[in-house]
């Protein structure tokens, strides 16, 4: 019941600052105008007579790209929405409310954890299953192993909400968001150069995304759920960036990538009981 009650909570504090409804509308100006620009490039296609391979080449390469897109946006989302979780509370001393009530301080982090990952599952349903649903009724293109890849996005989502919630517990908010967005960049960069790396045959250089892909695996998470959604990308020669994937991630980043969740939870949940406020 404590759980249940600090995720309505934190439900109804993000509702009063507006984050819901600004989420929502900029998400669905989103959906709207990738839907607009598909659109057209769609219809320059049927003028021009695009072969079916190579105009399902075009629908998956754009289809990623919205994907990236949004992949990105719910990242910054999940690190805006819970940076101010912990350490804004202390330093507002609200959080002194709570933890005066007959509650554990863990079930607070957990409540507020629960409320802030429900929320970011339903905006990627929103956003992924939106930019879905449309190309597909517009053309027909379905990626393979969407239920899967969709979890692993959630995954990935997950993991920031997670280390953002952690860091909250030790750093001022400041702090914690240049963490967060700082580690989520060391792993876009490695991710990089381990493509890089793989196209070139550079061990080194792979090995420098292995590590970077084990101290953050978002990046890698991403390639990850890419390879299951286009199957192709994993095999396609003189390619490297985000919408392709030169070096085929092992599934065992998936375990690894849960294993991380949970210890950045974990460690939220004894952090915050064990500080002094």
């Amino acid at each position: 019941m404590s759980l249940l009650l600090f995720s309505e909570l934190t439900i109804r504090e993000a509702q009063r600052r507006h984050i819901l409804l600004v989420a929502l509308i900029m998400g669905f100006a989103y959906l709207v105008l990738f839907a607009v620009g598909f659109h057209y490039v769609y219809l320059q296609m049927q003028r021009d007579g695009v072969s079916d391979p190579q105009g399902e080449m075009i629908t998956g390469f754009l289809l990623t790209a919205g994907l990236y897109a949004a992949n990105l946006l719910v990242t910054i989302i999940a690190v805006l929405v819970s940076v101010t979780t912990i350490s804004g509370e202390i330093d507002s001393h609200t959080i002194e409310t709570l933890i005066t009530k007959p509650v554990r301080r863990w079930e607070v982090v957990l409540g507020k954890w629960l409320a802030f990952a429900a929320l970011l599952i339903i905006y990627i349903l929103f956003l992924a299953g939106g930019l879905m649903l449309y190309v597909y009724l517009r053309t027909g293109f379905l990626f393979h192993n969407v239920g899967l890849g969709l979890s692993i996005m959630v995954l990935q989502a997950l993991i920031i909400l997670s280390l953002t919630i952690a860091g909250g517990t030790r750093l001022s908010t400041l702090a914690n968001g240049v963490l967060a967005f700082t580690l989520y960049a060391i792993a876009f960069m490695g991710g990089w150069i381990e493509q890089i790396g793989a196209l070139f045959r550079n061990e080194a250089a792979v090995d420098i995304g292995i590590v970077t892909s084990l101290i953050m695996p978002s990046e890698i998470l991403w390639k990850k759920a890419l390879t299951l959604f286009q199957p192709t990308m994993a095999s396609m020669p003189f390619s490297a960036g985000p919408f392709a994937v030169a070096s085929q991630p092992s599934d065992l980043m998936i375990t690894y990538g849960l294993i991380y969740m949970l210890a950045f939870l974990l460690f939220a949940m004894w952090s915050f009981s064990r500080r002094d406020l």
